[in-house]
């Protein structure tokens, strides 16, 4: 007999049980059990299963996966200006990374302006500053866009961060059709748990669904959506709820592509994932299989797609930010090496590995260069790579599997019953604090140990160099802007602004309009700023 315990009475996440409870639970309140046998696996193993690169793609959304072609090692990076970004985008492709990964400031991500009064200190802080069409380019200067695939963690302006992207590689000579990459254009996720958002909801998914339309005709190869658990995993949620919400906000991006006309196998096979990585291995790797399995479920069994490429969910992953710590941080180190083992024997086809000092800072050189040496070394000296789906047919992980997978769907029910994702943000919100908050306590009491924080703690702090923007960055930022402004054909921009205004009044496809303004010379605060006045901006959400 199996000593697995009935699961726990909450069934999304973990209880506050204290220390001295001999009881095991993951995160998402999975209770776990000393012991695992062939009856704590569900009878249908085989039939969920499947095989790697077929229905229900549990095991992999290819055949040989990483035998056949590593996943794509994607470093997140972009700090204080464009040279600097360019830079650091040279330095990891000259080290081995296969794919860049914008980072933006908190400007940018806001549709702001570098010279908006708004935005006075935070300019470079948090990301790459990009105001214009000059800005762009220069960030992927002597970078030739047909041979690099880019990830931008962008979301409310995604479509001017695309466009400038489109308009850079116009002037390399490279084909739209060409380019490669993602935009996160998750603006669902900001409702419920980042707060990046600029418009109500009905705009912003009319911007997003403007966006699958607009790639479809004019950039086919180019991810028109990372859906994002990553952040609300950040805000504090668990496994569980990371899967159900991710998977919630994918099933309303879809219901709202098929309201405008799309149809589901059109525009399904560019949609992406993004998701979290977090230090329990075991919970990790059946949180990436179940999602696989419950994916190609809904697109094929709800949405009736009959494209095998709509129904493999393709995901990138980073490993978690939540879970680095300023005290002992090379601690991290191994900490950041156990998440990305967990991503990849889950099947991730990207990875992001978090630098060991950015609980203090953004990643200095020596720092990126070590986490991308973490997945070189995952890659090549693990032997994770060597086999498919190396957890298969464990009885605690095909118990995990299935258990994440039931629990999730429970979720998902009650997010639908209260009429999908864009109605339900208040529920989904206290679900998240709910989580976040029994985190603290389970960490306060000992319940949950942190290495070098709630035990095996240091008299001294260690000290470790970190990077250092430089302050004069964002002066020079604003000249550039003011310098641009003042040199460029206003008129031809007023005019391409007014022709901007004017379509969000009515229903038309808005990246074309965008884009001849960003090619007159307006800037990201401007072309935001002409669609604030139509749609307004969205003051809900208190978060926490």
């Amino acid at each position: 007999m199996s000593d697995a315990p009935e699961p726990s009475e909450h069934r999304f996440i973990g209880p506050i049980v204290g220390p001295d409870d001999e009881r095991r639970f993951t995160d998402s309140g999975i209770e776990v059990g000393k012991l695992y046998d062939e009856d704590d696996v569900a009878a249908g193993l085989e039939e969920r299963l499947g095989e790697p690169g077929s229905f229900p793609f549990t095991r992999g959304i290819h055949d040989g996966m990483y035998r056949d072609r590593l996943w794509t090692m994607r470093q997140y990076a972009g700090f204080s200006s464009p040279e600097d970004t360019n830079e650091r985008y040279r330095y990891l492709i000259e080290h081995g990374s296969t794919g860049l990964s914008m980072a933006f400031d908190l400007p940018t991500q806001l549709g702001r302006d570098s010279d908006d009064p708004l935005c006075d200190g935070e300019v470079g802080r948090t990301g790459v500053p990009i105001d214009t069409i000059e800005d762009m380019r220069i960030c992927f200067d002597q970078i030739p866009l047909d041979q690099v695939s880019t990830s931008m963690t962008i979301n409310a302006p995604a479509s001017v961060l695309l466009l400038l992207y489109e308009l850079v590689g116009e002037e390399q000579g490279v084909a739209s059709e060409q380019l490669r990459g993602t935009v996160q254009n998750d603006v669902l996720k900001e409702y419920m748990a980042r707060g990046n958002y600029i418009y109500p909801p009905e705009p912003t998914m009319r911007l997003t669904t403007d966006i699958f339309e607009y790639c479809q005709l004019n950039v086919p190869k180019w991810n028109t959506i990372s859906i994002s658990g990553y952040h609300i995993r950040e805000k504090g949620c668990s496994a569980v709820q990371e899967v159900a919400f991710t998977l919630s906000n994918a099933i309303a991006y879809v219901e709202a592509a098929l309201d405008r006309g799309l149809e589901i196998d059109s525009f399904a096979p560019r949609l992406a994932f993004f998701f979290n990585c977090h230090n329990n291995v075991f919970q990790e790797v059946a949180k990436f299989r179940a999602v696989r399995r419950m994916w190609a479920e809904i697109v094929r069994d709800r949405f009736g797609s009959e494209n095998e490429r709509s129904q493999m969910i393709r995901f990138h992953t980073q490993t978690g930010g939540v879970t680095l710590q300023a005290q002992q941080p090379e601690v991290n180190i191994i900490r950041v090496a156990l998440q990305g083992f967990a991503a990849v024997s889950g099947g991730t086809q990207s990875l992001h590995t978090n630098g060991f000092d950015e609980a203090l800072a953004l990643p200095t050189e020596r720092s990126a260069r070590i986490a991308l040496r973490t997945q070189q070394v995952l890659a090549y000296e693990s032997g994770a790579t060597d086999t498919v789906d190396p957890f298969a047919g464990s009885y605690f992980i095909e118990s995990l599997t299935d258990e994440i997978e039931l629990r999730a769907k429970e979720l998902m029910a009650q997010v639908e019953d209260m009429g999908g994702s864009v109605e339900s943000l208040d529920f989904m919100q206290r679900e998240i604090e709910e989580s976040a908050a029994s985190y603290h306590e389970r960490y306060k009491s000992g319940q949950d140990v942190i290495v070098g924080v709630n035990k095996f703690v240091t008299d001294t702090i260690d000290d470790v160099d970190i990077l250092k923007v430089d302050p004069e960055a964002e002066k020079r930022q604003v000249a550039r802007l003011e310098k641009h402004k003042r040199t460029r054909d206003q008129d031809a921009v007023d005019a391409r602004l007014a022709h901007l205004t004017e379509a969000a009044e009515g229903d038309l496809n808005l990246l074309p309009p965008m884009k001849e303004a960003l090619r007159a010379g307006a800037s990201i605060g401007e072309v935001s700023g002409a669609l604030r006045d139509v749609f307004g901006e969205y003051k809900g959400g208190a978060f926490f």
